[in-house]
């Protein structure tokens, strides 16, 4: 199965979206990555549907990526003596340690972290961004405050804290819990919630290792003042629009996605848009305009992949979401003004041998208007190089190892295949002409240009580009083949 497209769809599993049918169906629509919400759900329902989705990836024959995503911490307030109270604007509230149930005056905030952190006139915002607090007076167990913006508040309710760094690590007892069970599953992501420096990457990345890979949410101002560094140790971004629009003025969340996607893409980072792309289809049958066009907008900006949440993990209509969202994308793609923008953004390769083979790939793809550019790679790493440049020409990934043909399903542009491995430069030719021949990436007598690494086997040694014609039986009819780059 292959899809006509480049940009990739992520989708939420939940209860809407359980049963095998269902994830047949999704995938079939046109998913790529399969989110599991460790936020929602127990560790059992998660592993049905980790297990239907790889019985699926079977029966197609076709690797599709499956992401855990952690919840992260929860910062709350406590109960309140009738459920709920109401603000008033103006008036004085304190915040404090006490774990009595709360009334109009006060309420307990169990986190002495928070109130370590905070600094005189710091604000809090309540209920995703609903009320907002004013901090007058603070000690190490407690805050007074002043209400800006009033309105009900009841048991529970979220609390954000703009603008202050906290002292916490972003994986509770429960993240470790959900984190060591996911890897156990074999997901192929890990996406780390309440990311706020690059720190907090590299205490996950020492719990993973290599057994799974990091897609960070950018969910935090304070992550965005240290986006560089975080992107650089991360192996994947997620624009989590949801919760940086509840610490952030609305108005800057666009400009902030457009940046965080140029510097992913600078970076060759894998970056996938999410939250509420196409919210009204949790209760209707088609998005609203605007969500459409939200959609269209990521993938002109060259986002490798776009994501569902609610929508098909609760929504009424899970399917109907994804098939929407691959006629958006297919549509956007085909749009003249969608090349010349991504030609436009076209990112400078990197003083390196592997760089400048896989710039040349799409280059010489161009000029002899290859059907398809073949990476031929053991970590993933060329076709990511390869995908960074956004070539004109689809980019067909071999590779032995299933787990790296998982991993390259959110990446733009590319369509991942298990290949046996190849002793040497003919059999390597061959093997790529065949596939694309055997994927309908190519007919007889087109010209395919192919990247990797000499030895074969090795990761980081991308050093070859060939040109290949692909013959009558699929292998190499002749083309023309360039010497492979000694470092």
């Amino acid at each position: 199965m292959r899809r006509n497209r480049n940009a990739k769809i992520v989708a939420t599993l939940g209860p809407a979206s359980s049963t095998e049918e269902i994830i047949r169906n999704l995938f079939v629509a046109g998913v790529d990555v399969f989110r599991l919400n460790f936020s929602h759900g127990s560790h059992g329902e998660h592993k049905e549907r980790y297990d239907i989705v790889r019985r699926i990836s079977q029966e197609f024959g076709r690797p599709i990526a499956i992401l855990g995503d952690l919840q992260g911490p929860k910062l709350r307030v406590g109960k309140f003596a009738e459920g709920a109270i109401m603000l008033e604007p103006d008036a004085m509230f304190r915040l404090d340690l006490d774990s009595a149930d709360g009334d109009a005056r006060r309420v307990n905030l169990p986190h002495p972290e928070i109130f370590a952190a905070l600094v005189r006139d710091a604000t809090l915002l309540l209920d995703d961004g609903r009320l907002e607090l004013r901090v007058e007076e603070h000690g190490p167990d407690f805050a007074n405050t002043r209400v800006v913006v009033g309105g009900r508040l009841s048991d529970r309710k979220g609390v954000n804290v703009p603008g202050v760094v906290l002292p916490i690590s972003p994986l509770t007892e429960k993240d470790r819990r959900d984190l060591q069970y996911a890897l156990d599953l074999g997901v192929d992501w890990i996406a780390l919630s309440f990311v706020q420096r690059p720190e907090d990457v590299l205490e996950a990345r020492a719990l993973i290792g290599d057994r799974a890979l990091i897609m960070t949410k950018l969910e935090k101002p304070s992550a965005i003042d240290r986006l560089d560094e975080i992107v650089a140790v991360s192996d994947a971004i997620m624009v989590a629009r949801g919760d940086l629009g509840v610490e952030m003025p609305p108005e800057r969340v666009p400009i902030l996605q457009r940046s965080i996607v140029r510097v992913s893409r600078r970076e060759g980072k894998p970056v996938v848009v999410a939250t509420q792309m196409l919210e009204s289809m949790t209760a209707s049958p088609v998005p609203t305009r605007a969500e459409a066009s939200d959609v269209a907008s990521a993938i002109f900006q060259g986002a490798d992949a776009v994501m569902l949440s609610a929508e098909s993990a609760a929504g009424k209509y899970p399917v109907e979401a994804v098939t929407i969202m691959d006629r958006i994308i297919t549509q956007v793609e085909g749009d003249p003004q969608y090349r010349a923008l991504l030609d436009a953004d076209h990112q400078k390769a990197s003083s390196t041998v592997a760089d400048a083979v896989c710039a040349a790939l799409g280059q010489m793809a161009h000029i002899v208007s290859a059907k398809t550019v073949i990476t031929y790679t053991a970590s993933g790493a060329s076709a990511l190089r390869a995908a960074r440049q956004r070539p004109d020409a689809p980019i067909l990934s071999l590779t032995p190892s299933p787990r790296t043909a998982q991993r390259l399903a959110v990446v733009w542009g590319v369509h991942s295949l298990r290949s046996t491995g190849a002793p040497d430069v003919i059999t390597m030719t061959d093997l790529a002409c065949r596939a694309a021949l055997q994927e309908g990436f190519a007919s007889v007598g087109d010209y395919v240009v192919i990247a990797a690494g000499v030895p074969f086997g090795q990761s980081g040694t991308t050093n070859l580009l060939r040109v290949a014609k692909v013959g009558p039986d699929g292998a190499d009819d002749g083309g023309l083949a360039s010497e492979p780059v000694r470092r």
